[in-house]
């Protein structure tokens, strides 16, 4: 072993005399051990510790056809099969998941890997073409460098420590450095072993329409795995996850999030082993990797994002929301008040005119409205969803003219204009799949899987990159749009690339990923005041690679207020509210035809980037009433709905959620009535993030008007709560606002 550049810093501990690198946030600590055989051995994730060597939690005991590595083959207490590892790899006598898999000229795919070096510096370093945590003043990075017994390959692990909201990212990267072509199968962006314990997984399953469902999994002895092989991160599963002990609930006891900051297919493998340890294997999808590597080179693993909290899955969530607001999400764009938009969509789908949207803009703008989003339909020949997609050029039969000319109309009215796109697409009824075939997505003599009858394009491809950005330049020259909702509405199948030999498809579907993120930071980069918003079908791409570009996703497509409450109490677990796009829609529903009141659609929409979609020409004088209050209170208190601190509150029979100033001076409640139940008791619902001596005015808001509670303690809040008014009707809400008296 060779240490190189070991010294401490005030957050990342080297002791030599141990072998032990420890890891210090404010309030967690992570500890790794090099132990005299080299092994990278990981002893601690948790509560912050003394400081000393917790190796000594390992349990050295002998089991049974567990095999010994070659150097310590006279101990039989010592096998890979059973220690707790940094990052461990396929081929060692290791039978459980693993989170490398390396495939050798031979056919052959054992690896030792073993410490060579590391490294610890200020700050940290970006990814090559990923998105990651950015760079912070008080970054602390760690680097540990593997290499394999019996060659020249290498591994690169890196940590960075975000001190204050208790985050530490990991990556690795893998480095070919014999004279050797060899192939990578499985590459972990982290591997995670706790020694002891029960725990449960919280993940985030669904469908479209349906998605992020919380949804938990005990861990038993076996495989548990959460998966994406759709080349998104996609409806069903969402790239991130909650480890708790069986007992911890929102506001107590001990919990982890994990959550991968990439956009494509993914895994999550959980493993309780035979000695009940348990092992989280995060990365991209390997179901689909086969990634060559020559000689010289090296291929990089997403990001993946860790915290820890003792205060419930509240905590964990409270620590990644500051994290990503700090340190992921566009820069300055937490500061940045979000517009109250209009989108065109559930009001007109594909059949509209030029004196349609105006009219829908001209409404807007009475009722107070920023932003006039145009949807689907604009442009080709695209009147429903089997044509025009890559044709991004206006349809000025359709608009009556340019698109600069209704974007001019539209700003007169006084409302910023934005607009939809779906760069990732095209139909065969297209001038750019008549053109370039070859450019979409699709198995050579076989015919291609449609979905929604599009295909898709490859990304892979730079000369498609470079084709969308110089459309989506074209558009975005023609007027000030000061929006762009970048939607991607299928799943991707039929891999192949005409870019890419044989030995080297395998790649497709990382460099797909890569192409979108390379036009998606060409657009940040030229326009740093544009508001991307992204969508998948609705929430079918909701993921940390994605919000490094995009600050807003558009949650779901269902626009329902009911089920929106789940599908955003799931996003909300892991992505701060600010980034979750949530408008108004009419009743019946267009989705599930519920019939919801105006008064609650409105409060869950404000959990989040907060607009309207339907038909605005349809209101009556009470409904737009109800709209302009509804904007007007919003706006009023869009900053601390952007920059509060969320929490998840526990009421039966209803679903509650807080935003409370990291002050304390104010904090905002809604409740949300699940049932209507006859004769029974008042609901209490108890504040969170209040200061205990503080006296504040507590204001309740219901559909029929508002009223003055009194003045209370947040002691006596905290603890006892206040009593909600009975529902008037199915679905109702109550909203209640307290500020500190001075």
């Amino acid at each position: 072993m060779n240490a190189v550049n070991s010294q401490s810093f005030r957050n990342i501990v080297y002791n030599p005399q141990d072998g032990t690198i420890t890891l210090y946030t404010q309030n967690t600590g992570y500890q790794m051990k090099i132990d005299k055989y080299g092994s990278l051995l990981h002893t601690w994730y948790g509560a912050k510790p003394s400081g000393r060597d917790l190796s000594y939690l390992i349990d050295y005991s002998n089991h049974s056809f567990s095999g010994n590595p070659a150097d310590a083959a006279a101990n039989r207490a010592y096998s890979f099969d059973t220690l707790p590892q940094e990052y461990p790899q396929e081929g060692t006598g290791d039978f459980r998941v693993t989170g490398l898999q390396i495939k050798w000229p031979n056919g052959s795919r054992g690896t030792d890997l073993r410490y060579y070096s590391h490294r610890i510096y200020q700050g940290k370093n970006t990814l090559p073409g990923l998105p990651s945590f950015r760079n912070a003043n008080n970054v602390e990075t760690l680097v540990v460098i593997l290499k394999d017994k019996y060659s020249e390959l290498y591994v690169e692990l890196y940590y960075s420590v975000y001190p204050d909201s208790d985050l530490i990212t990991r990556s690795s990267k893998v480095i070919n450095r014999t004279e050797q072509l060899l192939s990578i199968n499985n590459l972990s962006s982290a591997t995670l072993d706790f020694i002891r314990g029960d725990y449960n997984l919280v993940h985030f399953a669904g469908r479209h329409n349906l998605e992020r469902q919380i949804t938990e999994t005990p861990l038993k002895q076996g495989i548990f795995s959460i998966t994406s092989s759709r080349g998104t991160s996609s409806h069903q599963h969402n790239p991130a996850a909650i480890l708790k002990k069986p007992e911890t609930t929102e506001n107590q006891g001990e919990a982890y999030a994990i959550a991968l900051v990439y956009s494509g297919g993914f895994y999550f493998d959980c493993e309780k082993d035979q000695i009940g340890q348990t092992r989280i294997v995060v990365g991209m999808d390997k179901q689909i990797l086969n990634w060559p590597l020559n000689s010289g080179e090296s291929l990089q693993s997403p990001e993946v994002a860790l915290t820890y909290s003792c205060s419930g899955i509240n905590g964990v969530s409270q620590n990644l929301h500051t994290a990503i607001k700090q340190n992921l999400l566009p820069p300055n764009s937490s500061l940045v008040k979000r517009p109250v938009l209009i989108n065109n969509w559930e009001a007109t789908y594909f059949d509209f005119t030029k004196e349609k949207l105006l009219e829908l803009a001209g409404i807007a703008k009475e009722l107070n409205l920023d932003l006039f989003v145009l949807d689907d339909g604009w442009f080709g020949k695209r009147n429903d969803d089997t044509a025009g997609l890559g044709d991004w050029t206006t349809n000025e039969q359709k608009l009556g003219g340019n698109l600069a000319d209704l974007v001019r109309e539209i700003n007169k009215i006084g409302l910023d204009f934005g607009i939809w796109i779906e760069p990732e697409m095209v139909n065969e009824d297209s001038d750019l799949y008549r053109k370039h075939p070859e450019w979409a997505i699709q198995i050579p003599a076989r015919k291609p899987n449609v979905s929604r009858g599009q295909l898709v394009l490859d990304f892979a491809n730079p000369e498609v990159q470079d084709y969308l950005i110089n459309c989506i330049d074209s558009i975005l020259s023609q007027a000030p749009i000061k929006y762009i909702k970048w939607d991607m509405n299928r799943s991707i199948c039929d891999w192949y690339s005409g870019t890419l030999r044989s030995a080297e498809q395998g790649k497709q579907a990382h460099l797909y990923v890569l192409g979108v993120y390379r036009v998606l930071d060409y657009l940040v980069t030229k326009y740093p005041k544009l508001l991307l918003e992204g969508c998948s079908g609705g929430g079918g791409r909701f993921d940390l690679g994605m919000l490094y570009y995009q600050p807003q996703i558009w949650t779901s497509d269902d626009t329902d207020a009911v089920e929106r409450l789940k599908i955003q109490a799931g996003t909300a677990s892991i992505y701060p509210v600010s980034t979750i796009s949530a408008h108004v829609s009419a009743v019946p529903n267009h989705q599930n035809h519920r019939i919801t009141p105006l008064f609650t659609r409105g409060l869950v929409a404000m959990q989040g980037a907060f607009g309207y979609e339907l038909d605005l020409s349809k209101l009556n004088a009470e409904e737009k009433q109800t709209i302009k209050q509804q904007i007007s209170f919003y706006k009023k208190h869009e900053a601390l709905i952007r920059t509060g601190i969320y929490y998840r509150l526990t009421v039966p029979q209803m679903a509650a959620w807080e935003f409370a100033a990291a002050d304390a001076t104010q904090a905002l409640l809604v409740s949300v009535y699940l049932e209507l139940p006859t004769s029974a008791m008042s609901k209490t619902v108890l504040w969170k993030g209040l200061k205990k001596e503080a006296r504040y005015q507590v204001t309740e808001y219901i559909a029929s008007g508002k009223r003055v509670l009194g003045q209370f303690y947040g002691q006596d809040l905290m603890l006892a709560g206040t009593v909600l008014q009975q529902p008037a009707c199915e679905h109702d809400a109550v909203c209640l606002l307290a500020e500190i008296i001075n």
